[in-house]
């Protein structure tokens, strides 16, 4: 499993630091192993950390009112999630939950403002981020409404696969196909068919409790 040390040093703005300010940035980030299943972070906590994978695969979900589970995205190794929330300074909006088991850093709120203080390389991979994160969200809503089930499937595994939200990913994810549906905004028995679909044309394999992406090409460029 990937450690916290060599999550950094694979990160360009962390690299970007002087050795006194990258030794400063790791003691003061905890680290937490969370188990499949386990809760990362809880909706309505006050957000005082700024939060990386250093090796597993967490979601963003949300519950509604009735009970009704929404996963909107899925953060795997070498990404980090919830700068707009510490520069918004707002209650967190959704739970993140661990899908598999994972290592999860926590930068304190204190420390990724002293970055933002103090590092040019850190501001330009904040504001990076939070543009790649607006495409994500935009590409989802356009997807939803522009696209057919097998499509928003193909296009929903091939946002997982981002360089720069996601930089440690692997092809073989450990979605269910009830998840997929959920990220995809479809019924399960859709999401399956339009799975089935994708692996006859030969562009991802489906797993026992997972996918295997083949073609990640083919999946961003798919239409119905």
């Amino acid at each position: 499993m990937q450690t916290l040390s060599a999550m950094l040093n694979a990160a360009p703005w962390a690299r970007a630091l002087a050795p006194v300010d990258l030794a400063r940035v790791e003691a003061e980030t905890i680290t937490r192993a969370c188990p499949a299943g386990a809760l990362v972070c809880r909706k309505g906590e006050a957000v005082e950390a700024w939060i990386g994978v250093i090796d597993g695969l967490v979601k963003m979900v949300n519950v509604s009112a009735d009970g009704k589970p929404t996963s909107y995205v899925g953060v795997g190794s070498g990404g980090w999630f919830g700068e707009g929330s510490l520069l918004k300074d707002e209650p967190r909006r959704y739970d993140i939950v661990a899908m598999r088991d994972s290592a999860v850093a926590y930068m304190p709120r204190a420390t990724f403002a002293w970055l933002l203080d103090t590092s040019m390389p850190f501001n330009r991979f904040i504001i990076t981020q939070l543009n790649e994160r607006l495409g994500q969200f935009i590409g989802m809503v356009e997807h939803d409404r522009l696209l057919g089930p097998e499509a928003r499937v193909a296009h929903c595994v091939a946002a997982m696969f981002n360089p720069v939200l996601y930089p440690g990913v692997r092809p073989s994810l450990p979605f269910s196909q009830e998840e997929i549906a959920h990220l995809a905004g479809l019924s399960r028995q859709r999401a399956n068919q339009a799975l089935h679909r994708l692996e006859q044309a030969d562009l991802l394999r489906i797993d026992y409790g997972g996918i295997t992406v083949r073609d990640l090409d083919g999946l961003r460029q798919y239409r119905d």
